[in-house]
């Protein structure tokens, strides 16, 4: 039998028949197995896929907390890199007051806001610097772009100021060629009142109204503190109507500079 065997292997090969017997068994174990791969694959790839991703997952969750880490640093720093910006600008407005001839010869304290009260008809600060500064009831204090108010409490440490919205704030102010008004508060984001103006004073939209600092008057002259915005004539009646808004930044003020005035009441 093994010689019968080999010499049908040794014909066949001769014929050439070898090959094709090889393909027809290569070609059918192909197509067996092909099939049972193809299953074999559709069961065992999401396994694969289930276990890598369970021990790829701790890796993905460190990676997105370092990312949320850095977000979150980096949106302090952009805070606090524009709160920085706010700050330089409001002290380098509040450096250009002290450049008025009024306030030249007086001592000021610089002071920070850390609180605001604001009421219907009240509006006053809190500011972080006292009596062991220096700062005293009745000291006038300014802020970027003009009059803020005056001090009306001190502790050793901190002062409470009343704004000039504030509804029990009156101001001696001077328009025009050495006019004279009266500038009362009524109450936060309200239009201060411009008082006692007779009907018969020119006075426009627009004009600037600065502390007049008459004899006896609690601010130093030439400070600016607001600028009319509304005028009106009431027939039969001896002032004008006029409001003003101010020029200091009273809304989210930060920094104030308190001013050690001896002609303060």
């Amino acid at each position: 039998m093994l010689v019968l065997l080999s010499i049908t292997i040794i014909t066949l090969d001769a014929t050439g028949r070898v090959q094709v017997l090889t393909s027809g068994v290569k070609s059918l174990a192909s197509d067996v197995y092909t099939p049972l791969r193809s299953g074999v694959n559709g069961v065992l790839d999401p396994i694969g896929r289930f276990f890598a991703g369970a021990v790829d997952y701790g890796s993905l969750q460190r990676e997105n907390q370092k990312l949320q880490a850095q977000i979150v640093t980096l949106e302090h720093q952009q805070a606090a890199t524009a709160a920085a910006a706010r700050q330089y600008s409001a002290l380098e407005r509040l450096l250009a007051i002290n450049k008025l001839p009024a306030l030249a010869s007086l001592t000021a304290v610089v002071a920070e806001v850390t609180a605001q009260s604001v009421s219907n008809f009240a509006a006053t600060v809190t500011i972080d610097k006292g009596r062991n500064e220096g700062v005293d009831l009745g000291d006038p204090v300014v802020g970027p772009g003009g009059l803020v108010g005056q001090v009306i409490f001190a502790t050793h440490s901190t002062a409470t100021v009343r704004l000039i919205t504030d509804g029990q704030s009156k101001i001696g102010v001077a328009f025009g060629h050495q006019e004279e008004a009266i500038l009362a508060g009524a109450g936060a984001n309200r239009p201060l009142q411009v008082q006692d103006v007779p009907s018969t004073t020119p006075v426009s939209v627009g004009e600037l109204l600065v502390t007049s600092g008459l004899q006896g008057a609690a601010f130093p002259p030439g400070i600016p503190v607001a600028k009319i915005t509304s005028v009106h004539n009431v027939v039969g009646a001896a002032d004008k109507q006029a409001t003003a808004r101010p020029l200091a930044e009273l809304n989210g003020i930060s920094y104030v500079e308190v001013l050690q005035w001896s002609g303060s009441s």
